[in-house]
């Protein structure tokens, strides 16, 4: 029989009043996790911000982008003194430079043989070196004909004559073109020919293989 005793309540036995306070302290206990989590997210999304725009900065960017810089070598200038021409040099021989990059003109004599096969007005022979016992030397050689039809003959004969080419294009003064270049093998392991034409013009020049393609590129010719 239950014990009928005032005040007595059975184990196990709840009042209405202890299930609201149950339910008060779930309620505070899910806020108090509630407010903990949104408090750590707060101060993870800080920690991010504060890492990326102030340090280190992984996620600023400059106001400007920084220019790429290429760095171009200088060309290379010559260390000797071209030889003089003869007073009475004409037009084209005047025209032929005292240097080329670090190559300076060492002699320069009239080509008769090539004169009197080809019927070129004039023509010449030059050496270009560094002055050095021994340097490299690149032999031009420049003639001129009477007209851009003999001047083409001539330079095809040169072209036949110095075997398959390796390399050519056009040669060009401003947007115009004015004649065709070619490189073909030297007659010497190790060396090349260039042949080109501007105009009545026709020029070829041998020597070691990059050196004498420098040389033509930087011929003003």
């Amino acid at each position: 029989m239950a014990d009928q005793r005032p005040g007595y309540m059975s184990p196990g036995f709840r009042t209405p009043g202890d299930k609201v306070h149950q339910n008060k302290s779930r309620a505070a206990a899910v806020r108090r996790r509630r407010v903990g989590l949104a408090v750590a997210l707060v101060v993870i999304a800080v920690v991010a911000v504060v890492t990326a725009f102030v340090w280190p900065g992984f996620a600023r960017q400059p106001a400007d982008p920084l220019p790429d810089v290429t760095v171009t070598a200088a060309p290379p200038t010559p260390t000797a003194e071209p030889a003089d021409l003869p007073e009475d040099a004409t037009e084209l021989l005047s025209s032929m430079p005292g240097s080329v990059l670090q190559l300076v003109r060492l002699d320069a004599a009239a080509d008769t043989e090539l004169e009197e096969e080809t019927e070129a007005v004039e023509a010449w022979g030059l050496t270009y070196g560094d002055g050095s016992d021994g340097g490299a030397e690149v032999a031009l050689q420049a003639g001129q004909w009477a007209d851009a039809d003999a001047a083409e003959e001539v330079h095809a004969a040169l072209l036949q004559a110095a075997g398959d080419p390796v390399a050519e294009g056009d040669v060009t003064v401003g947007d115009e073109t004015v004649g065709t270049y070619v490189v073909t093998p030297g007659t010497q392991s190790g060396t090349s020919v260039v042949t080109w034409r501007n105009g009545t013009v026709v020029l070829q020049a041998e020597g070691p293989d990059q050196l004498v393609q420098d040389f033509y590129q930087a011929f003003p010719l």
